[in-house]
C-alpha cells in the first residue's frame, strides 16, 4: 500500500492547503518534498524545522518549469534515497479582473499569467512526477503512484472577475479524466480536490465580518472549509485505490452566486 510507504511532492507547500497537507502526510509517516516559490523560503524552512530534515525536504521551485521540477524530484531520492509516489498539485494563483470594466478590457497578460502557473504549472509536475513513478515496482494492487491536483468549485460556478481563475480550474478539474485514462496501464491514479471557501491565506486577510458572511452562505457545515480537512481527503484518496479519475466537491454544499 502506498500509505503505508508514502513519498510525497507537495506544491504551494509553503502556506494553506498545501502547507497541511505537507503536515498530515509526515504525521502519517510519509517522507514529504515541500516545494513553492522562492519569495516563500522563509515559510519553507519554517515546514522544515516543525516536521524535521530527516522527514521533509523543502525546495524553492517554479512549477511552470522544467528544470526546476525534475532537479527538485531528483533531489527527493537524493536526500530520501526513494522515488515519489504521490504528488499533490496545491499551488496556484488568483488574478481577480472583469472582461471588461471602466478602465477597458481585461489585462490579457494577467489571464495568461494565471493559466500558465495553475494549469501549465499544474500538467508540468503531474507529467514528470507521472515519469518517475512509472519506473517503480507496483504494489500488490499494480499501483504506482497517485496524483492529487487543485481544482475550485468555481470551475463550475465562477463568480463576476473569476474568468482567469475559474478557467483554470475548469481546465484542472477536465484533465482529470483524460489524464488518469492515459496513465492507467501504469498503475499511476489521478483524482482531483475543488474546494469551497477554505480558510487560507487568501481568505484569512479579509475582516472578520467578511469571513462571517462568507461563512453563512455554506448549507452546512455553515463555516470556512479548514485547511486540515482538504489534507485528510487528500490522504483518504491515497488510502483509496478505487478512487481514480474523479472530481471531489469539498464544500460543505455550497453553490458560488455571481457575486
Amino acid at each position: 500500500m502506498l500509505s503505508q510507504r508514502m513519498v510525497a511532492y507537495v506544491t504551494g507547500a509553503a502556506q494553506g492547503l498545501g502547507r497541511a497537507t505537507a503536515i498530515h502526510l509526515a504525521k502519517k509517516g510519509a517522507k514529504v518534498v515541500a516545494v513553492d516559490l522562492g519569495t516563500s523560503s522563509s515559510l519553507l524552512k519554517g515546514l522544515v524545522s516543525e516536521l524535521g530534515e530527516s522527514n521533509c525536504l523543502g525546495l524553492a521551485v517554479d512549477v511552470t518549469s522544467p528544470e526546476q521540477v525534475k532537479e527538485s524530484m531528483q533531489a527527493c531520492q537524493t536526500k530520501f534515497g526513494v522515488p515519489i509516489n504521490v504528488a499533490v498539485n496545491c499551488a496556484g494563483i488568483l488574478s481577480p479582473m472583469r472582461t471588461l470594466s471602466k478602465k477597458g478590457p481585461a489585462n490579457l497578460d494577467a489571464f495568461a499569467k494565471v493559466l500558465q502557473v495553475n494549469v501549465v504549472g499544474t500538467f508540468n509536475v503531474v507529467r514528470l512526477a507521472a515519469e518517475v513513478m512509472s519506473q517503480q515496482a507496483p504494489d500488490d494492487d499494480g499501483q504506482r503512484g497517485v496524483i492529487v491536483n487543485t481544482a475550485s468549485i468555481a470551475a463550475m460556478e465562477g463568480q463576476i472577475g473569476q474568468a482567469a481563475y475559474a478557467s483554470s480550474k475548469g481546465a484542472i478539474a477536465s484533465m482529470t479524466l483524460p489524464v488518469a485514462r492515459d496513465l492507467s496501464s501504469l498503475g499511476i491514479r489521478v483524482m482531483c480536490i475543488a474546494p469551497g471557501l477554505f480558510m487560507t491565506p487568501m481568505l484569512e486577510g479579509l475582516p472578520p465580518d467578511v469571513q462571517a458572511a462568507l461563512a453563512e452562505g455554506v448549507p452546512f457545515p455553515r463555516r470556512l472549509g479548514r485547511p486540515s480537512e482538504y489534507a485528510k481527503l487528500v490522504h483518504a484518496i491515497i488510502d483509496n485505490t478505487m478512487l481514480n479519475g474523479e472530481v471531489i466537491r469539498l464544500d460543505g454544499a455550497l453553490r458560488m452566486q455571481p457575486n
